[in-house]
């Protein structure tokens, strides 16, 4: 297949790390490819036999691969992939996701639809228990909190489109125009909530994200970094430390202030959570490495012409920890 011949309209970006046990179910319900699709694989230092495995994909012409020397993480391999994509779509997945038919397409007629849409997020199924969600979107609250829209909740819940806070980078699709503009994803957070942070950016630069429940997936959930767990150390740790960047990066300091009654509050609430079920440690670890070295991120440009995003973000991040309660309780 020479695809060099042929216009793309949507790259399918597959990050890699030690997944032999997923990435074949993956790529294969990916198959075949539309002329105007491709499937681009970075691998993060791989020691296991997908390396292998994904090399004889890319001899037989089904898909383009790029190595990593070592293991960059999650936001540096889907920036090179970005940086190599054709297409005017990026469409992110996860190596533990097996997609329904029509998948690529539809992602793709939903961003298509929206002009003013940044990202669209697919209705992620649980792997195992196919009939839960696993997640619809993703939003942020006032409290500082990310959590996955329709977790553990009946298909039915999901039945709806709707604007969303974020789009969950396992398996959903961008503007690569916008990403360009707005700056990719942050490397320094290596992996977890570095899709929240690249959502949250493109509500500050005037876009939108959007949910549909057109483009159907199946997701085991952290099968390389936490062993299909929900938690592990290294997950706790990092997303603590990856909490307190992306307020930082985000908020303009004016907000920041006001908003650090919640942040505290709700940092306070999950390190009690984590101490109850063993991971205490980890999360002050990380919440302290995020504390002390938040000063050395960037912040996202801020502007008194986006004050009224400003606060409608502000008004959002209210609500959403009001539909937080309600869909945990």
């Amino acid at each position: 297949m020479n695809q060099a011949r042929k216009t793309i309209q949507t790259s399918v970006i597959i990050p890699n790390y030690n997944g032999m046990a997923y990435i074949d179910n993956c790529i294969k319900s990916l198959l075949p490819l539309r002329e105007d699709q491709e499937i681009i694989v970075i691998d993060d230092g791989s020691s296991d036999n997908s390396k292998a495995y994904l090399k004889d994909l890319k001899e037989k012409g089904l898909i383009r691969f790029y190595e990593n020397q070592e293991n960059k993480g999650f936001a540096y391999s889907v920036n090179r992939g970005i940086t190599e994509a054709q297409g005017q779509f990026v469409l992110l997945l996860n190596n533990d996701v097996v997609v329904e038919k029509g998948f690529v397409a539809n992602l793709t007629s939903a961003i298509q639809s929206k002009a003013n849409a940044f990202s669209v997020s697919s209705k992620m199924v649980r792997f195992y228990e196919r009939t839960l969600l696993d997640d619809i979107g993703d939003n942020y609250t006032i409290l500082g909190w990310a959590y996955k829209r329709g977790d553990g909740k009946p298909l039915a819940d999901g039945a709806r489109s709707s604007k969303i806070f974020s789009t969950c980078a396992g398996a959903g699709i961008y503007r690569k125009s916008v990403i360009e503009k707005i700056g990719g994803f942050d490397e320094s957070f290596f992996a977890y909530l570095e899709d929240v942070d690249l959502s949250y950016r493109g509500k500050l630069y005037g876009y939108t994200n959007y949910y549909t429940p057109k483009a159907v997936c199946y997701h085991i959930g952290s099968a390389t970094t936490a062993d299909g767990k929900k938690y592990s150390p290294f997950k706790v740790s990092l997303s603590a430390r990856n909490n307190v960047y992306l307020a930082y990066k985000n908020m303009p300091t004016l907000q920041l202030i006001l908003n650090a009654p919640f942040l505290l509050l709700g940092h306070m609430i999950k390190g009690v959570y984590f101490q109850i079920i063993g991971f205490g440690s980890d999360y002050r670890s990380g919440l302290w490495e995020g504390l002390t070295t938040m000063g050395c991120r960037s912040k996202t440009p801020t502007s008194f012409k986006k004050i009224p995003i400003y606060l409608k973000i502000q008004i959002e991040l209210l609500v959403n920890m009001f539909k937080y309660i309600k869909e945990k309780w």
